[in-house]
């Protein structure tokens, strides 16, 4: 059995360890780029050595996914599996921005046991536990149960001509916020029409779910983690009562871009 309270105390210890580099609090920060438009820095490094540390000593049967460190394919041969973003929304965190997160996942069979966010910059905590529901700061959280899907509010700073009956709302630039947003009612829809990797979302979507959410790939198929491949096309999370219409929304779009070159 895990110990709840120290996985908790974990994830807040890692949002501290950002935080305590953050730019938005007067803090300098080495960064580099890890490809073209991927911005990594000293602090996601930090943070994850911290995570790799504390979650094996947690639990050390657990395999690990992470989008900092090298992947080893022995993860796959554990029956559960720590998947984790030590920043995610890093582009947020470099500007001195609010919407990033640290993000852990555990993940047994496929599908999110436990997911935590620590957003300490917003002064948010998440929390979802499979089959128990979600929380944001120690409250329970219910999803949007919004049955229109005109008017739908995305987190988002633009939107295609095609989607100009949707709503802009807040958009963090971490994903896993984003889909947390859904979970917590701020908004009705997420969307991505682009190969992502599971560290990004397993958490978030977990969340999601667990506060009455409809989550997908972006054809409507279920999500799976801890794949040889640990990535995916498209997310897609809502209402339940909008999904199949986003589905059909984006369906030729999904097809478009899913394939190589799109």
């Amino acid at each position: 059995m895990i110990d709840h309270q120290r996985l908790e105390d974990i994830v807040r210890l890692a949002g501290t360890i950002a935080l305590s580099s953050w730019p938005g609090a007067g803090h300098e920060v080495e960064r580099w780029e890890k490809g073209p438009n991927n911005p990594v820095c000293a602090a996601d490094l930090e943070v994850d050595a911290f995570l790799k540390r504390e979650l094996g000593a947690l639990l050390p049967s657990a395999g690990w996914l992470s989008e900092e460190t090298v992947d080893h394919p022995e993860r796959l041969e554990r029956g559960l599996c720590w998947l984790v973003d030590p920043i995610d929304g890093t582009r947020d965190f470099l500007r001195g921005r609010t919407g990033w997160a640290v993000s852990v996942a555990l993940v047994s069979a496929g599908r999110p046991l436990i997911g935590l966010l620590c957003a300490p910059a917003r002064g948010e905590e998440w929390k979802a536990i499979a089959g128990q529901g979600a929380w944001r700061n120690g409250k329970p959280i219910a999803a949007s149960r919004r049955k229109e899907f005109s008017g739908s509010r995305v987190p988002a700073d633009s939107l295609p001509r095609e989607d100009h009956d949707l709503v802009m709302v807040e958009k963090p630039n971490s994903i896993a916020l984003r889909v947390a947003m859904v979970g917590a009612d701020a908004a009705d829809l997420v969307a991505t029409l682009r190969w992502g990797y599971e560290w990004d979302i397993a958490a978030a979507t977990l969340i999601a779910r667990e506060a009455g959410a409809a989550v997908s790939d972006a054809f409507g198929h279920t999500l799976a983690f801890n794949k040889p491949d640990p990535r995916a096309f498209g997310l897609l999370v809502s209402a339940p009562a909008i999904h199949d219409t986003a589905v059909e929304r984006l369906a030729d779009r999904a097809v478009r871009l899913a394939q190589p070159g799109g």
